[in-house]
């Protein structure tokens, strides 16, 4: 049980410095969907996609200490927007992705700071 903790609390402190350059980067795709598009958009935008998706894994992974003590994250208020992004994506409609982008900025802000915490 020990050992489990110990890996999921190293999860999250790669995921803080990841979390920082992702949702640098999502503010940087936002601009871009949102009418000032460049060449490498799409390219961007899935390297993005597949950021977003490997802190789901995480997150997944160490909701249980996410959430240990009190609620930091709420899962279906993410998963919720997880879902809108996903849509978003397979409408392949630049501005549903920029608002679901935009929706998603401050669950993983939150999830940001709560790896802060418990990790501390």
């Amino acid at each position: 049980m020990e050992d489990n903790r110990a890996e999921q609390k190293e999860a999250l402190e790669v995921l803080q410095e990841f979390n920082a350059r992702l949702l640098k980067n999502m503010n940087i795709v936002v601009k871009e969907l949102s009418g000032k598009r460049l060449d490498d958009t799409n390219q961007f935008l899935k390297g993005i996609i597949d950021a977003i998706n490997w802190e789901v894994e995480v997150v997944n992974g160490t909701m249980g200490l996410l959430n240990e003590g009190q609620e930091r994250i709420h899962k279906e208020d993410f998963n919720a927007k997880i879902v809108a992004f996903s849509d978003a994506i397979a409408s392949k409609d630049d501005n549903k992705m920029a608002d679901a982008i935009r929706g998603l900025i401050p669950e993983f802000e939150a999830l940001g700071k709560a790896a802060e915490e418990v990790t501390a």
